[in-house]
This record gives structure tokens, sequence and C-alpha cells, in this order.
């Protein structure tokens, strides 16, 4: 099992999870961050870290995010590894609640 972030990250990229993560499990894209389920441990550190509440263990992913999973599974291997918190993109706050947002990924 791993963790998953889902769709809330989209076009915010809060990277407060990336420092308490003991294995650099986070990958960064354009516009979201994903979790590489090959190197993810299963701590649950980084879900409390979420200011958005996008990151699921797999079996809790709320039924409309289920895509998510093999999202990360499918963009981690192509995205760089992040290990340090930076500031969220420009409009994150503007998007933080919006729902509904996977149109706007960037692959």
């Amino acid at each position: 099992m791993t963790f998953v972030v889902t769709e809330s990250c989209i076009k915010c990229r809060y990277t407060d999870c990336v420092d308490v993560c003991p294995v650099d499990c986070f990958r960064e894209g354009p516009n979201f961050l994903t979790i590489d389920p090959e190197e993810c441990i299963d701590c649950a550190v980084c879900v409390p870290e979420c200011p958005v509440d996008a990151i699921f263990a797999e079996e809790d992913v709320p039924a409309d995010q289920q895509q998510f999973i093999k999202l990360n599974a499918e963009l981690a291997p192509n995205w760089p590894t992040i290990t340090r918190t930076h500031k969220p993109l420009p409009e994150a706050d503007d998007w933080k609640d919006v729902k509904e947002k996977l149109q706007y990924l960037e692959r």
C-alpha cells in the first residue's frame, strides 16, 4: 500500500509534505506533486502536513479521486524528486478550495 496525492494539489503544489518524508518519495510536476508508489513506505507523516488535505492512504482515496492512484504511479517515474519545501505556486491560495481541477493538471 502507498499514499496518493489527489486533485486538491493541482494548481497549488504546496510542498509542506516534502520535508517530512523519510524516503524522498515525492515527485514534482509543473503544477502538482505525486508520490512514487515504489518509494513510499506507508509512514503517513506527510498526511497531516498537507494544507489542502490532498494526501490519502491508497485504500482511503475517495471514490471520486480513484483515478489519482493510477496517475501518481504513471507520472512519478517521469518527474524529478523533490526533497525540500519551497513556495507554493503563486495562485495556490486562489485554487486551494476549487473542486474538479483535473483538467488543469499539467504533465
